[in-house]
């Protein structure tokens, strides 16, 4: 009865999610044509029929066609793969937590875990990278990810489970890594546009996480075969794509010692910027469904499926953005992200009413989906000469803000409560409101 239960509940979620999903690519492929057109600015024409629009019409246009390689549908692929991988350990704690009987402080070293690997990338990425070169750390960067869930499958105890996380951290983020530096490389100027859409799949297959092992582990198989899955498309997709091309890195890139004297001020205030956004995203996927079981009276299966709601929104504000990104100037649409975000999660954490809090979470997604792409292509933007270096760097800032908020959020929790505990949250919102306009302030040029 309760499996009945559960499943009239999520089948019809399911399959809006499906459609959502299906229209989103048609959207994404259309797009694609309609930007190979013969019209060059086939936005601006259409916003100049419209008096309504003329302030936007006359912003600054990127004038350079973007074109999707082979390569750029690949990373897209693989960072959705990635995001997949990574979103799981945040649903998948609820159900570990009981099986361990862990507390919140060793909960929230589960979420660190993953981001101490970020670290570890972000002090040896580059060096890795120039040893092995871009493709074997790319699809090796994957496999060892593989490997990693693997192993979280098999593990039993919580030295086991740590070590497996750790493993899937590092590996992944070498995989983000380079993608992100190939596709700066690749697209150069138009590096906002290809980072927002890149993490448009990389929100569908987050979305794709939570739902899953809420719905394989109401069907049966449990939480575990949702990690399993994604390991055989991972498989599936080295098999069909292996011998595409990745794009080289800069030959002029200098040594390590050197790269950290030649990076100006300006890229370390954005770098400020991605490390704030990224505590706050990972606050909102990792705590999120122990705040619905808490303060929402919800289940933990029901938690873990409503928790695509901001993934869901995720992947419509990303959309929207990679459109907005071609029109208005990234430093000014990354400040209005945050403003909808800090919106969104004041509903989401104050208003103790179901439906509200799940109103804030959608509208929280909407703005959190595009501070982390283009806060890293501003990043990216002031160096593009080092782009393999500074990913490296925008990593360890990643690693850093993961490691740390979310084990203190949850350590904070055991002692005053996850509703007191979120307001570290509305602290950063107010933090990264600041930085951002201190370092628009301080950048002379537009970055794309």
């Amino acid at each position: 009865m309760q499996y009945a239960k559960q499943m009239c509940v999520f089948l019809p979620v399911y399959r809006l999610t499906l459609r959502i999903y299906a229209f989103i690519i048609l959207l994404m492929h259309v797009y694609s044509e309609y930007s190979r057109a013969v019209v060059p600015y086939p936005i601006a024409l259409v916003m100049k029929e419209s008096r309504c629009m003329k302030k936007v019409a006359d912003l600054p246009m990127q004038r350079d066609v973007f074109v999707r390689s082979q390569f750029t549908w690949l990373a897209y692929l693989l960072l959705g793969y990635y995001a997949y991988m990574q979103a799981s350990v945040g649903p998948l704690m609820a159900f570990l937590r009981t099986e361990l009987h862990l507390n919140y402080t060793i909960e929230g070293l589960h979420f660190s875990a993953f981001a101490f690997g970020a670290i570890l990338v972000g002090v040896s990425g580059d060096y890795v990278t120039r040893l092995l070169g871009r493709r074997i750390v790319f699809w090796g960067g994957g496999a060892a990810m593989a490997v990693g869930a693997i192993a979280l499958l098999l593990g039993h105890q919580p030295i086991w489970t740590l070590s497996s996380i750790v493993l899937m951290g590092y590996a992944g983020n070498l995989l983000l890594m380079t993608i992100q530096a190939a596709l700066s490389d690749l697209h150069s100027q138009q590096r906002s546009v290809a980072l927002l859409e890149a993490n448009v799949i990389a929100s569908i297959g987050a979305s794709l996480a939570p739902l899953s092992i809420s719905l394989l582990q109401g069907a049966g198989p449990g939480w575990r075969s949702a990690l399993a899955l994604m390991v055989c498309v991972f498989l599936l997709m080295f098999v069909l794509a292996w011998r595409i091309s990745i794009p080289a890195g800069r030959p002029s890139e200098p040594q390590k010692g050197s790269v950290t004297a030649a990076l100006p001020a300006s890229f370390w205030a954005y770098w400020i910027v991605v490390v704030l956004g990224v505590a706050i995203e990972w606050c909102m996927i990792y705590w999120g469904a122990d705040f619905l079981v808490q303060e929402g009276g919800l289940s933990k299966a029901s938690a873990a499926g409503l928790l695509t709601i901001f993934f869901v929104a995720a992947i419509s504000g990303r959309l929207v953005g990679s459109r907005l990104a071609r029109v208005i100037q990234a430093s000014r649409l990354v400040l209005w992200s945050i403003l909808v975000a800090t919106g969104g999660f004041l509903l989401f954490w104050l208003v103790p009413v179901l439906s509200i809090r799940l109103l804030g979470l959608l509208v929280a997604g909407l703005g959190i989906a595009n501070l982390y792409p283009l806060a890293v292509s501003l990043t990216l933007g002031t160096v593009p000469q080092y782009a393999d270096s500074a990913s490296a760097r925008v990593a360890l800032g990643s690693g850093i803000a993961a490691v740390i908020v979310p084990f203190v959020l949850g350590a904070f929790a055991d002692r005053v409560g996850l509703w007191s505990a979120y307001s570290i949250v509305a602290v950063l919102l107010l933090c990264i409101i600041v930085v951002i306009v201190m370092a628009n302030r301080l950048t002379s040029h537009v970055f794309a």
